[in-house]
């Protein structure tokens, strides 16, 4: 990474700062607005452009006789969707929105997660040489930034409250709030809204957080799994003990990245899912 050595604390925390604007100055602070994760912008576009580009290249070549094996996994997939959908939104017209933007929310998690299985030096040393500072700071895996789970979770909270006015209309869904779900008693109306906020905002942090959970502890665990080889690079001389430790970081990174895969798309998956729950959920009346 450097031209000096780093210890493995050392190591993973410099994995774990963002670029941004202010670099080589990061954030220190939990909540701190005045900085931009440039890398995470970087990335989650450009994996959006991706994921979008093949759904566009696959309506594009779409046809009625035999399908290709891309236009059937594209159909497959279409198809898998949209019967989640159906199974979780009854409303037919606003099926007709919200299961394209479930689609295209399962395609962007799963291509932004796919860069945790890049190996943890690649981009971050290209980037490094490219700009001549041997101490920059660049973080790949935008779903690994509570910044980005959050801002899509918060998007879906958005289109719950969008949702619930456009079924139950604004006088309607405010009365839900102050009725449900322990009745409509003039004295209940303060806990009812309370609950109705608590459970407004425990989705969408759940939501949230479930995501960076998962692709944080990922992307934690490939980096100590990478220092299992760089203990080789870093004493200097190949000991037979240096020798078992990387081939055991091949073995053990090859053995993650596979199951690696199952967690990539289920959470992928996972948020989709909860997305047309919540969605769902704002269709229902109380």
């Amino acid at each position: 990474m450097s031209g000096t050595e780093m210890t493995p604390g050392e190591y993973i925390s410099h994995h774990l700062i963002n670029y941004t604007q202010k670099s080589p100055d990061y954030q220190t602070n939990m909540v701190d607005f005045s900085f931009l994760n440039l890398d995470t912008l970087f990335f989650s576009i450009l994996t959006g452009v991706i994921a979008s580009a093949i759904l566009f290249i696959a309506a594009r070549r779409m046809k009625a006789d035999v399908p290709t094996r891309f236009q059937a996994a594209i159909e497959l997939l279409i198809e898998f969707v949209s019967g989640i959908c159906k199974d979780m939104i009854h409303n037919e017209k606003s099926r007709k929105i919200i299961a394209p933007l479930g689609l295209t929310v399962f395609m962007w998690i799963l291509f932004m997660n796919i860069m945790d299985l890049l190996p943890v030096d690649l981009l971050p040393w290209a980037w490094q040489h490219a700009i001549g500072d041997h101490h920059a700071y660049l973080r790949v895996v935008p779903t690994a930034d509570l910044n980005t789970t959050m801002a899509m979770a918060i998007s879906v909270l958005f289109l719950c409250i969008v949702y619930n006015i456009k079924i139950k209309g604004l006088g309607g869904w405010i009365h839900e709030l102050f009725s449900a779900p322990f009745g409509n008693k003039v004295w209940l109306f303060i806990p009812n809204f309370l609950m109705n906020i608590i459970e407004f905002f425990s989705k969408t942090l759940s939501h949230g957080m479930r995501l960076f959970g998962n692709m944080y502890a990922g992307e934690i665990l490939f980096m100590v799994i990478a220092l299992m080889g760089g203990a080789w690079g870093m004493s200097g001389a190949a000991g037979v003990s240096d020798v078992v430790l990387f081939i055991l970081q091949i073995i053990a990174g090859l053995a993650w990245a596979i199951f690696h895969i199952l967690v990539i798309a289920l959470q992928a998956y996972l948020f989709m899912v909860l997305t047309f729950v919540y969605l769902g959920q704002a269709h229902d009346s109380h």
